[in-house]
C-alpha cells in the first residue's frame, strides 16, 4: 500500500458539501484512508473537487495500479494548490511507479529542499534511489526519514532488506526487529528475515515467515516478492512442484502490477520483437568487412571491454572476477549508452543505416559515452574498463561502429538453467522483465537474443571471446587465464578473490547473493524442474546442443 501523507486542510476548488467535508476529516483523523477516498470519489463524481478530494481519488487509482490516472488527478490538484509539498510528494511516488525515476527524484529533491522535515518525502526518495540501485544514497534517505519520524516502519524494513541482500545478517536482523516491533507485518522486514533463512538453507523458517504475510493485504509488488521468496523457500525444502507454482503466481502478480506500463501494444512492441527487428536489419546489411578506426577520445580507457550474454548467465560473476584485478574499473549494468540509444535506436528496434552515419555524430556519441562513464565510475584513462550489461548483445551492431577497437566477452550457460532462473527471479520492472514473466516467452526471448548475437559475431569485424559458465566454475584458472589473455591483462591471484570484491563493491544485480558465496557450481538446477520446462525445450534445443551440460 502507498505510504501517502494526505493533509486535512481547506484548499481552493469547487465547494465540497459540508457533510462530505466532515466525513472526510473524520475518516482521515481515524486513519481510515480507504473510507475517506470512497467519500472523495463520490464528491468527484458529483463534480465537486478540491485538492484533498483529488489527492484521495488519486490514491484510489494508485492502489488499483492506474498510475497514469493518479498522475492526472494529482496534476489537477497541483493547479489548485501550487507548490503543495504533499501533492508533489505524491506525484513523485506515482512517477516512480510509472518507471520515470529521474523525473521522480527531481521532484522529490525539490520537495525535501522546500520542506526538509517532510519524512514521507524522504522515504519515497529512498524508494526511488533504491530503484536506481544507488544503495548508499537510498540508505541515507531512509535514515533521514527515520530521524524525522522514528515510527516509519517501511524505512526500517528497507534498511533491513538492503542489509540482508548484501549479506550483513546482524544489521538486517537489527533493523527488521525494529520494524516488526512497530508493524508485525512490515513486508520488507519479513523479506529480509526470509532471505536470511533461505540463504542459511532454512526453508522451513522462511516459509513460516512468508505464509502469514501472504494472508495480509499487500501491494502487488510486495506480493510478487513474497511469492518469489516462498518459491525459494520451497525449493530449499526440495518441493520443486510447489516452488514452481509460487514462481508462476509471482509472475502473474508482476504482470498484474505492470501491465499498463509494460504489456506490448500498438506502438510498444515486445522486447523480443525489438530484438528481432534489430536482427533483421543486421541480416539485411550482410557482412561488414572492416570498420573505420575511431579517433582517440580524451578520458577514454586504455582497454575497453563489453561484457554481455544473457541475464543469469554468469556475467556478474565474471565482472567481479575481472574487477578484482589491479587497474580494472568495472561498471555493473549502468546506463552508459543513454545518448547513443536515443540517437540510434528507436522503440521498435529500427536503426538508421549504421555504415552511413555522420562521423561527427559518432564522435559526439563516443565523447558522451566516456563522459558518462567518468560520472558513473570515475576516471578510467590508462585503465581497463569492463562495461557489463547482459543485454548489450542487443546493441552489438551499434557498439561495433562506435567502438571498433573494443573487445566483447560473451557469457554462455546451459539455456535450461538460464531460462528457469530468469523465470524465478524478481527483476527491476522493464521490457525484459515482462518477457520473463511467462516461461514460453522467456525461452523465445532467449532464442531471439542468441540468434542476434550469433549473427552479429558472424557479420561484424569484432574481437570477441566466449566464456562457458560450466568451465568457469569447473576449471577456474585456465578459463580465467584465457579470458585475461584475450583482454590483455596479466594473470593475478587476485582474480580468485572475486567474492571479497563483490562484498566490498556491493552487487545490485539478480545475482547479488550468489556471487558472494565464492566459486560453486550452480548449474543443473533445471533438472528438478524438468516437467514444467518440458514444453519450452524444443525452442531451446539448438542452444542446449551447443551450451548444455548433460541430459
Amino acid at each position: 500500500m502507498s505510504n501517502r501523507v494526505i493533509k486535512r486542510r481547506r484548499t481552493p476548488g469547487a465547494p465540497v458539501s459540508a457533510g462530505a467535508r466532515a466525513g472526510l476529516e473524520q475518516a482521515l483523523a481515524a486513519g481510515n484512508i480507504e473510507r475517506a477516498a470512497k467519500l472523495a470519489e463520490s464528491e468527484l463524481a458529483a463534480g465537486r473537487a478540491d485538492p484533498l478530494v483529488l489527492n484521495l481519488c488519486a490514491w484510489l487509482k494508485e492502489e488499483a495500479g492506474d498510475f497514469g490516472g493518479a498522475h492526472t488527478l494529482l496534476r489537477r490538484a497541483l493547479t489548485l494548490s501550487p507548490g503543495d509539498v504533499a501533492i508533489l510528494g505524491s506525484i513523485g511516488a506515482v512517477l516512480r511507479k510509472q518507471g520515470f525515476l529521474d523525473e521522480a527524484l527531481a521532484i522529490l529533491d525539490d520537495v525535501v529542499a522546500a520542506e526538509p522535515r517532510h519524512a514521507a518525502a524522504w522515504l519515497e526518495r529512498g524508494y526511488v534511489l533504491d530503484a536506481q540501485r544507488n544503495d548508499i544514497a537510498a540508505a541515507a534517505s531512509y535514515q533521514r526519514a527515520l530521524t524525522l519520524d522514528p515510527t516509519l516502519s517501511p524505512a526500517l524494513g528497507k534498511l533491513s532488506d538492503a542489509a540482508a541482500r548484501r549479506g550483513d545478517a546482524a544489521t538486517a536482523r537489527h533493523y527488521a526487529n525494529a520494524a516488526l516491533a512497530l508493524n508485525p507485518k512490515e513486508p520488507s522486514a519479513v523479506f529480509a528475515l526470509a532471505l536470511l533463512a533461505v540463504e542459511a538453507r532454512d526453508g522451513a523458517r522462511a516459509e513460516a515467515l512468508l505464509r502469514p504475510l501472504l494472508e495480509t493485504r499487500l501491494s502487488l509488488d510486495d506480493r510478487t516478492r513474497s511469492l518469489t521468496l516462498l518459491g525459494d523457500a520451497l525449493d530449499r525444502l526440495d518441493r520443486p512442484a510447489e516452488a514452481f507454482d509460487c514462481y508462476s503466481a509471482a509472475q502473474a502478480s508482476f504482470r498484474e502490477a505492470h501491465r499498463a506500463v509494460l504489456a506490448p501494444e500498438p506502438g510498444r512492441p515486445s522486447h523480443r520483437a525489438f530484438i528481432e527487428a534489430i536482427r533483421e536489419q543486421v541480416a539485411a546489411t550482410g557482412t561488414v568487412a572492416a570498420l573505420p578506426v575511431a579517433e582517440a577520445v580524451p578520458g577514454a580507457a586504455a582497454t575497453h571491454v563489453f561484457l554481455l550474454g544473457y541475464p543469469r548467465s554468469g556475467t556478474t560473476l565474471i565482472e567481479n572476477v575481472l574487477a578484482s584485478a589491479p587497474n580494472v574499473v568495472a561498471l555493473e549494468e549502468r546506463d552508459t549508452l543513454v545518448e547513443s540509444d536515443a540517437a540510434l535506436l528507436a522503440n521498435d528496434g529500427t536503426m538508421p543505416p549504421l555504415d552511413a552515419l555522420d562521423p561527427a555524430l559518432l564522435d559526439r556519441l563516443r565523447a558522451a559515452y566516456w563522459t558518462r562513464v567518468a560520472t558513473l565510475g570515475g576516471a578510467v584513462n590508462g585503465k581497463v574498463l569492463v562495461d557489463m550489461n547482459p543485454f548489450n548483445g542487443i546493441k552489438l551492431p551499434i557498439l561495433a561502429r562506435l567502438f571498433p577497437q573494443a573487445r566483447f566477452v560473451i557469457m554462455r550457460r546451459d539455456p535450461r538453467d538460464v531460462v528457469l532462473s530468469c523465470f524465478r527471479v524478481n527483476f527491476t520492472p522493464g521490457a525484459g522483465a515482462w518477457a520473463f514473466s511467462e516461461l514460453e516467452e522467456t525461452a523465445r526471448h532467449y532464442d531471439a537474443l542468441m540468434r542476434l548475437i550469433d549473427l552479429a559475431c558472424e557479420t561484424l569485424p569484432i574481437a570477441y571471446h566466449e566464456v562457458r559458465y560450466d568451465r568457469l566454475v569447473g576449471d577456474f584458472e585456465p578459463t580465467v587465464r584465457a579470458l585475461a589473455e584475450f583482454i590483455g591483462l596479466p594473470w593475478t591471484e587476485d582474480f580468485a578473490a572475486f567474492a571479497s570484491t563483490a562484498q566490498n563493491r556491493g552487487v545490485r544485480t539478480a545475482s547479488e547473493t550468489q556471487v558472494r558465496k565464492g566459486l560453486y557450481n550452480g548449474g543443473g538446477q533445471w533438472r528438478r524442474y524438468a516437467d514444467p520446462l518440458a514444453p519450452v525445450l524444443p525452442i531451446l534445443s539448438p542452444w542446449i546442443e551447443r551450451f548444455g551440460t548433460g541430459a
